[in-house]
């Protein structure tokens, strides 16, 4: 049998600039064009080698001969009244993620998945109901950025000014990837975006956080707080027996000590779950361990089950009792309402 056949195309992208050039000398070529051709990958976020205009059709067909550019594809895009974009991502798996471009007037964010499902159980969530599938590695992580930058452009004309790792899965669970999709991102061979730019949002796992903290990583930081009483949070994120509030505080003590950045708690108020006085109470006291700021979320309802949006008395509750203490509190309004804009949502109809 011809050996020939039996070559099992690489994903070329999995290759560091280093590796591609190698494979260039190896096959009698110079290892400068390797640097060419990790341009184009990831500069110019290029997903066929045939628009390779620099190097010679020789030279295209071989790369073709070997590797295979695993991109990405809106499968599906829904545009709310808003401005906001939902994109159905299909995986060259055919598995499907979800990124959201959401504008403002001065800024657009991405909001960008990182696992096929979630590794983690929060009740509230859309994306929990599915099965957790697999990572997604950092160039598909890397294109759902370049997709909605040239979203941005196209709609609101400027290019994308955030990134917020908020979309389905649990960053920290997909670790190596998700750092080595921001060292891309940041690249100057990649989108060149700066790193303060981008937040990193858990749902808080201690040993992760302090890794980061270690790595000296210069992102920012946001917990999916949503309660801090062990027992509402354990109700809502059953994950929390494993990842207590007291590991969890005690790990951003240390990612403050080493980074001194403050960080940003994600939390949504429910209705008749996190909504009392020792609720807040509780918010006030664990915002006092290390500088932060409060984003309360209104809630993207995924069913009419029991998590519902709490009243806007219980919201001003929050905003009075935290701006007492000199916390800063943001609302955070819905976005995307006549949408599938919740994380999860649309993957869970297809």
């Amino acid at each position: 049998m011809n050996k020939k056949t039996l070559i099992k195309k690489k994903d070329i992208r999995a290759l560091t600039k280093e590796q591609l050039r190698d494979f260039f000398v190896e096959n009698g070529d110079k290892a400068f064009r390797g640097n060419q051709v990790y341009e184009w990958l990831w500069n110019k976020a290029l997903h066929t080698f045939e628009d390779m205009t620099n190097i010679s059709k020789q030279t295209r067909e071989m790369l073709e001969k070997n590797f295979v550019i695993n991109h990405i594809k809106v499968d599906s895009m829904q545009k709310s009244n808003d401005g906001t974009i939902k994109n159905g991502i299909k995986l060259h798996d055919g598995l499907i993620v979800e990124s959201v471009l959401i504008p403002t007037p001065k800024r657009t964010t991405a909001c960008v998945s990182s696992q096929v499902g979630c590794s983690l159980d929060c009740k509230f969530c859309a994306t929990a109901r599915l099965k957790r599938m697999r990572n997604l590695n950092p160039d598909e992580i890397y294109d759902q950025v370049v997709v909605i930058d040239k979203q941005s452009r196209l709609y609101h004309n400027h290019k994308l000014t955030n990134i917020v790792f908020m979309g389905m899965g649990e960053p920290l669970m997909n670790y190596k990837n998700v750092l080595k999709s921001i060292e891309m991102i940041t690249s100057p061979e990649g989108l060149g975006m700066s790193s303060k730019r981008i937040t990193v949002s858990t749902s808080g796992v201690p040993k992760m956080i302090k890794k980061m903290a270690d790595e000296e990583v210069k992102f920012n930081l946001a917990v999916s707080l949503h309660s801090a009483i062990d027992e509402v949070r354990t109700s809502i994120m059953p994950f929390n027996t494993t990842f207590s509030l007291k590991d969890l505080r005690e790990s951003l003590e240390y990612w403050y000590e080493k980074t001194k950045r403050a960080i940003t708690y994600e939390y949504v108020v429910w209705d008749g779950i996190n909504d009392r006085k020792e609720d807040i109470k509780a918010l006030v006291e664990f915002c006092k361990y290390v500088p932060c700021k409060v984003n309360l979320i209104e809630y993207n309802p995924i069913d009419d089950g029991e998590f519902q949006q709490a009243s806007n008395s219980a919201i001003n509750n929050y905003i009075s009792n935290l701006e007492m203490h000199d916390i800063t509190v943001n609302v955070r309004r819905s976005r995307g309402k006549d949408i599938d804009a919740a994380c999860g949502q649309l993957a869970n109809k297809t």
